[in-house]
C-alpha cells in the first residue's frame, strides 16, 4: 500500500478521488475519521460525553466546525480528541487494510493529511505528494472554505510546510495550474507505480 498526502486544500483529495476513478483501491483517512464518529457511534457518544452537546449539529452530527475552534484555542481539548478518536481510527484503518488484504488486493493507497506528521512515511512506500504554493494553497483555502485570512493562516500552520514533505516524497504531483494537468499528472504517476509493481511480480 502506497501513501497519499499533501496539505489543507492543496488537491489531495482530487487526486485520491482520481485514483478511484482509475480502479485504485483507497482507503482515505478523512472518511475514516467521519465514520468513527458517525452518528449513533459509540465515537460520537465519547466525544459528546468529553465535551457536551454543544458539539452536535441540529441534525445529531459532529460539529466539525465548533470542534476544530476548540481544539485549535485549547491544546489540552485537541490531547482529548485524539486519545478518543485516534485508537478508532487506527482499529478500524487496520480493519480495512485488512479486508483489501483478503479480498487479494495487490496495489491500494493509503489516503491521509498527516501521514508525514505522524511519521508513516516510510511505511507507505511510495510516497506520493499533492503540492502547490503556499501563497496560492492559502488563497484556495479562503477561497474553498470561506475562511478568513488569519483563520486560513492558523489551518496550514497547524501541519508541517508543504516543502518539508516534498522532500520525503517519491513522487510529486505539483498543483500551481489547471484541474486538467493536476488530473493529468496524477493519471501519469499512478502508471508508473502500477508498472513498478508489475515488474517486481515478474510482468
Amino acid at each position: 500500500m502506497f501513501g497519499l498526502t499533501g496539505g489543507v486544500a492543496s488537491g489531495k483529495s482530487t487526486v485520491g478521488a482520481r485514483f478511484r476513478e482509475r480502479g485504485l483501491e483507497v482507503i482515505d483517512a478523512d472518511q475514516v475519521a467521519r465514520d468513527v464518529v458517525a452518528p449513533k457511534s459509540d465515537g460520537l457518544k465519547a466525544v459528546i460525553d468529553a465535551f457536551g452537546d454543544n458539539m452536535l449539529t441540529s441534525e445529531g452530527t459532529l460539529d466539525r466546525a465548533a470542534m476544530r475552534e476548540l481544539v485549535f484555542a485549547e491544546p489540552e481539548a485537541r490531547r482529548r480528541l485524539n486519545a478518543i478518536v485516534h485508537p478508532r481510527i487506527a482499529a478500524e484503518t487496520m480493519a480495512r487494510t485488512r479486508a483489501l488484504d483478503d479480498a487479494g488486493v495487490q496495489l491500494a493507497c493509503y489516503e491521509a493529511p498527516l501521514l508525514v506528521e505522524n511519521g508513516l512515511a516510510d511505511g507507505f512506500r511510495p510516497l506520493v505528494v499533492v503540492s502547490l504554493d503556499p501563497a496560492l494553497q492559502h488563497a484556495r483555502l479562503m477561497q474553498r472554505d470561506g475562511m478568513t485570512a488569519e483563520g486560513a493562516a492558523r489551518l496550514i500552520a497547524a501541519q508541517l510546510p508543504l516543502s518539508d514533505k516534498v522532500a520525503l516524497a517519491d513522487y510529486v504531483i505539483d498543483n500551481g495550474g489547471s484541474r486538467a494537468a493536476l488530473l493529468e499528472r496524477a493519471d501519469a504517476v499512478l502508471n508508473e507505480i502500477r508498472d513498478a509493481l508489475s515488474q517486481r511480480r515478474g510482468g
